[in-house]
């Protein structure tokens, strides 16, 4: 079994079905930063989704967008705690 095969077969249905897991506490997440936390981790798969391709069709162009959306998602996850830090205080 090669790696391709290896990553087609075992790992995408295993984040697929993270995925799917990720988006039943988005959706059901009882406050916000529940939700934000699911969306943070639905972004982190994503990447590792898009770096899985990028082995899968052998091309190293998409660990570039990989390395993007890595960098919006973090980003948006400290604009979320700084939010909440200031929420906090103000409080």
């Amino acid at each position: 079994m090669t790696v391709e095969e290896y990553i087609g077969y075992i790992v995408m249905p295993i984040i697929c079905v993270a995925i799917f897991f990720i988006m039943i506490r988005f959706v059901k997440g009882p406050q916000v930063v529940d939700r934000v936390v699911a969306l943070d981790l639905l972004i982190t798969v994503g990447v590792a989704v898009i770096a899985l391709f990028s082995i899968i069709v052998n091309n190293p162009m998409f660990l570039d967008q990989a390395m993007i959306l890595a960098l919006i998602a973090f980003l948006s996850t400290v604009a979320f705690s700084y939010y909440i830090f200031k929420r906090k205080k103000d409080e």
